[in-house]
C-alpha cells in the first residue's frame, strides 16, 4: 500500500469510528430520555457538527430518533406524571387563590348593595348617624341643666311666695 491509500484508510476508519461515536450516543440519549439535537449529540460525540452535516445518513437517523416519543414507557409515564401533578398542584392552588378573591368581593359587593337599599329604602338611618348622637347627647344635657334651673325658680318662687305670705299675714294683723 502506498503512503496515499494508507492516509485514505486511516482517514475512513477514523470517519467509521466516529460514525459508531455518534450512533452509540444518539442511542443512549433515546435510551436515557436526554434531549437529541444536533448540538447536544455532537458534543457527548467529541465531533464537530459539521461532521453531522457531512454525513446525511446521521443526521437524518437523529432527526427521526428525536422526533419519536420514548420507547422506555416507564420512564415517560414518570416524567409526564410528575409534570402533570407539578401542572395539577398550581392549578390547584391558583383556584384557591381566585375562590378564596372571589369570595371577598362578593363579600364586599353585597355589604355595598345592601347599605345601598337600605339608604334608598328611607328605612335606613342617616349618613351622619354620629353627628345626630352628638346632638341629642347635647340636647339631653341641655334638658337636664333646663330643668335643674326650673327647679331652682320654682323653689325660689316658693320661698318668695312663703315670704310674701307672712308679709301680708304682719300687715294684716298690724292694721288690726
Amino acid at each position: 500500500m502506498t503512503s496515499d491509500g494508507a492516509m485514505a484508510e486511516g482517514r475512513r476508519a477514523d470517519a467509521e469510528r466516529r460514525r459508531q461515536r455518534v450512533l452509540k450516543v444518539i442511542d443512549s440519549a433515546a435510551k436515557g430520555g436526554e434531549e437529541i439535537t444536533v448540538s447536544s449529540i455532537a458534543r457527548a460525540a467529541g465531533v464537530d457538527r459539521s461532521f453531522l452535516y457531512r454525513h446525511r445518513d446521521l443526521l437524518t437517523h437523529l432527526h427521526s430518533v428525536a422526533s419519536t416519543p420514548a420507547t422506555s414507557a416507564d420512564r415517560a409515564e414518570r416524567v409526564s406524571r410528575a409534570s402533570l401533578q407539578a401542572d395539577l398542584a398550581h392549578a390547584l392552588a391558583q383556584n384557591r387563590r381566585l375562590a378564596t378573591r372571589v369570595q371577598q368581593l362578593e363579600k364586599r359587593l353585597s355589604q355595598l348593595l345592601g347599605e345601598q337599599a337600605w339608604r334608598d329604602s328611607g328605612l335606613g338611618a342617616a349618613a351622619d348617624l354620629d353627628q345626630l348622637q352628638r346632638h341629642v347627647t347635647t340636647l339631653e344635657q341641655r334638658m337636664v341643666d333646663l330643668q335643674s334651673q326650673l327647679e331652682e325658680r320654682t323653689e325660689e318662687l316658693q320661698a318668695a311666695r312663703a315670704a310674701n305670705r307672712e308679709l301680708t299675714r304682719s300687715l294684716n294683723h298690724s292694721h288690726r
